[in-house]
């Protein structure tokens, strides 16, 4: 069993359900059912901690959808199947969108720096799939970093936003229908 990992999954729960301000060390211990003593073998505070979590979340992102990238298929698909799976994170996007209400509401310091660090790490990372997709010819030459970032602000409205005016979340295919029509359509390379 691996405690520093059952302590990372009880922390990300923790900062999920009440935020970065109200989440405490004897929370997470509790959560995670061991003792406070063993999260500070593992971690010096509840700032080392939450930047643990963070980092963890990106790092699974990343890994998730390199998984299911085919370097056979086209960006479009691609970038289809990447979405699929970024919806599927959903519940693990709590966090982000707990961090972002806290961000509002509050302004705590270190939650704004993880949100910048979070957005950074998706746009470099989307930018990179783009340049490759405009590499292969297969879409529009555009500036990556732009478009990362049309995506990354458009999927989080659709993620965390909508459900704050509406009274139900979109349902997955409503997302991937309005993305294949709208956004991907224009990036796609007239052939």
């Amino acid at each position: 069993m691996d405690r520093r990992y059952e302590i990372l999954q009880a922390a990300t729960k923790s900062f999920s359900l009440f935020g970065y301000k109200a989440t405490t060390i004897e929370q997470v211990a509790k959560i995670a059912n061991v003792g406070k003593g063993t999260i500070y073998t593992f971690f010096s505070n509840k700032e080392e901690l939450f930047r643990e979590v963070v980092l963890h979340l990106i790092n699974e992102m990343k890994y998730e959808t390199d998984q299911l990238i085919d370097h056979n298929a086209s960006f479009m698909q691609n970038a289809h199947t990447a979405l699929v799976k970024m919806l599927h994170f959903r519940e693990q996007h709590m966090l982000f969108a707990k961090l972002i209400e806290e961000e509002k509401a509050l302004r705590t310091p270190e939650v704004q720096q993880m949100l910048l660090k979070i957005e950074a790490e998706i746009i470099s990372y989307v930018s990179m799939r783009i340049r490759n997709g405009i590499t292969k010819d297969e879409i529009i030459d555009c500036n990556p970093e732009h478009v990362a970032y049309l995506l990354f602000k458009s999927y989080l409205a659709f993620i965390v936003d909508w459900q704050l005016t509406h009274h139900e979340p979109l349902k997955e295919q409503e997302i991937l229908t309005l993305f294949s029509k709208t956004i991907f359509r224009g990036l796609a390379k007239k052939k």
